[in-house]
């Protein structure tokens, strides 16, 4: 009865722990943003400079009544969730087939870091005459950013998989893909989820690069035009929208392993 008890307590501070977390978190940015609004209207902050909250907020009401607001998130959206699956899927891919062939992950692996090394934002200009203005200019723009460190990632995760758990398979005369089918796969479902919350940031920053450059619709047009025009609180407003839907996609990851933790007590 005291162990049951104990349990209870057990979960009920954590429970609260989370509940004290979750209320600091949403403190510090009200304060945040109450601090921000004060100090432009005291003339301390330039508001020509840094906007202020209120007129961001009105800005984006009259984005919202117009609708305008909706093709500019749709087609950014769009854009990231499509150079997000192609650089996923395909980084995955080519990290499965270095694995199963360990002399071409030799061969490769300077030109990997070479690539990854690279500035992006230097090579996107090229992208864009190569795959055009359009949707596939920006989406390869954002492939740029993402596909590279997923290939280095998930590579590196599958050569540190247990070296017990693989002499074990080969002492059972596993074959390469049944040890990463069996072994190799299973073990990094954790790492993997890590890889794409990392990755969903770079893919917001591939698709506002590509927009700078080449679009006439999208978040990234709308902060590169408020800029443009010295209108910062068009550009706080887009920094805000890109920011919670970077927010909402990274948590939609967190609760995919949070409930693959809870369902396969993965680690």
């Amino acid at each position: 009865m005291k162990k049951i008890n104990s349990v209870k307590e057990y979960k009920k501070q954590i429970k609260k722990e989370k509940i004290k977390i979750h209320t600091i978190q949403i403190s510090l940015g009200i304060l945040f943003l109450l601090a921000w609004e004060i100090l432009t209207r005291a003339n301390i902050v330039n508001s020509f400079l840094l906007s202020s909250p209120l007129k961001v907020f009105s800005l984006f009401v009259t984005y919202l009544n117009s609708g305008e607001i909706f093709s500019h998130i749709y087609i950014s959206t769009l854009e990231t969730l499509l150079g997000l699956i192609i650089s996923l899927f395909g980084g995955i891919l080519i990290a499965t087939l270095l694995y199963l062939s360990p002399s071409a992950s030799r061969v490769l692996d300077p030109y990997l870091v070479l690539l990854n090394a690279l500035p992006k934002s230097a090579i996107a200009p090229i992208l864009i005459i190569w795959l055009g203005t359009g949707l596939k200019g920006i989406v390869g723009v954002s492939v740029s950013f993402v596909m590279i460190i997923t290939i280095i990632n998930v590579l590196n995760y599958f050569n540190h998989v247990d070296s017990d758990l693989i002499t074990m398979m080969k002492s059972m005369k596993a074959s390469k893909l049944q040890i990463l089918m069996k072994v190799v796969f299973p073990s990094n479902i954790m790492n993997i989820l890590s890889t794409i919350k990392v990755c969903i940031g770079l893919s917001w920053v591939g698709v506002i690069v590509g927009e700078y450059l080449s679009s006439k619709r999208g978040l990234g047009y709308l902060v590169m035009y408020g800029g443009q025009v010295f209108k910062l609180d068009l550009v706080m407003m887009g920094i805000f929208i890109l920011a919670i839907l970077a927010l909402i996609m990274y948590s939609v990851i967190a609760l995919i392993e949070k409930i693959l933790k809870k369902k396969y007590k993965l680690n």
